[in-house]
């Protein structure tokens, strides 16, 4: 199968935006995220020290909605580091409402007893430290983390990421084969994660479990990489 050709991305702006944050801030993780964030945009995707990263939120909005649970597993092309995942339940200000609970499982019972997001926030920041982070649908995961340092410190946060979503969005919404598909009257290709990972023949994993979306996530962009990409592709080629 033909590469595709990777869609170029501006690096100077993540890497001037990261320099800047890691000399204003006033809050250590921070620091030592931002400092970890700055990777290098020519470094091939093989060499790539990567997070795959999944949030389960009460909503979709920012700013009424909040983080339930976050899921992370470090891994490589070749390697997934499941040992060395970290996963934490936190406890929402507002009360749970059933159709979250039913969207993510994550029930009362789960979260009695669970600390804030605040109290654990110092330690998420630090574990995403010094990896290129993953995920799929980039919107989720930068806003709500976004809003939470704000809350927490006052402080914005954003950061490179490749999102796999986008990266399916190439090939089925925005490549010659999707206009034509477009053009003939056939629906788009679902880019949603369990969809995404059929294409590819991956195994079906109960979702909406931040742990398990973000190994789901890691593996989908293994099998990506390896139909799609070179190997050598740099990372900044493909984040977002």
């Amino acid at each position: 199968m033909p590469l595709i050709r990777p869609k170029t991305r501006s690096a100077s702006d993540w890497h001037d935006y990261l320099v800047q944050r890691r000399q204003q801030t006033q809050v250590s993780a921070l620091e030592d995220f931002f400092a970890g964030a700055d990777l290098s945009p020519i470094l091939p995707i093989e060499e790539a020290p990567m997070m795959a990263l999944d949030l389960e939120t009460t909503g979709l909005d920012p700013k009424r909605s909040e983080i339930v649970s976050i899921g992370m597993v470090p891994f490589s092309l070749s390697r997934i580091r499941v040992s060395e995942r970290r996963y934490w339940v936190v406890r929402p200000r507002r009360s749970l409402d059933a159709r979250s609970v039913t969207f993510h499982h994550i029930t009362h019972a789960d979260i009695e007893g669970a600390p804030r997001l605040d109290e654990v926030l110092e330690d998420v920041m630090r574990a995403m430290a010094g990896h290129l982070l993953v995920v799929h649908y980039r919107h989720i995961e930068r806003a709500f983390l976004d809003a939470a340092t704000r809350k927490a410190w006052r402080e914005s946060v954003s950061f490179p990421v490749i999102d796999t979503m986008s990266l399916e969005a190439r090939i089925h919404r925005q490549s010659w084969l999707a206009r034509l598909r477009r053009w003939s009257g056939r629906p788009p290709a679902s880019i949603r994660l369990h969809d995404s990972r059929t294409r590819y023949g991956l195994p079906h994993y109960h979702g909406h479990h931040a742990l398990n979306d973000a190994l789901a996530t890691a593996e989908l962009l293994q099998a990506q990489v390896a139909s799609n990409y070179a190997p050598e592709t740099p990372i900044g080629m493909l984040w977002s």
